[in-house]
């Protein structure tokens, strides 16, 4: 049964400026087992990742950075605790918004609903970047 993220906030994204690149951090939390039970949350996700990949990369987008998340180095997390984090690149705020409620995505999302326990996507604007000259 394919599904589109639940908590994704459209109208939020939408209403926000777009003149470009746009990062979105993620911070997962994965399940144990996954519902599903074919293995672990992580399997969940690396089976989701494998059919996300190709849609983030037909939309020009790209994987900055991912990583597992060690442990709260400065800070509260009102309890959350984080496994992984990925940084992702899409041209547009609109690229992002086209590719997660599209019907590709809606059949990969199954396999993230199924591994992760708590999921969360910060669209952040770039104010600098060692990546990039400033202008």
């Amino acid at each position: 049964m394919a599904s589109q993220p639940k908590e994704l906030n459209e109208d939020l994204v939408g209403a926000l400026p777009d003149p470009g690149p746009v990062v979105m951090v993620n911070l997962v939390r994965f399940l144990e087992t996954a519902r599903d039970g074919d293995g672990s949350g992580w399997d969940a996700y690396v089976r989701y990742s494998r059919l996300f990949m190709p849609l983030l990369k037909a939309c020009g987008g790209t994987i900055l950075w991912s990583g597992d998340a060690e442990g709260l180095a400065f800070g509260a997390l009102d309890g959350t605790d984080w496994d992984y984090v990925v940084l992702v690149q899409y041209p547009s705020r609109a690229a992002f918004l086209k590719t997660v409620t599209s019907a590709d995505y809606e059949r990969a999302n199954v396999h993230r609903e199924n591994g992760v326990a708590d999921h969360v996507i910060i669209s952040t604007t770039e104010t600098y970047s060692k990546f990039r000259p400033t202008v």
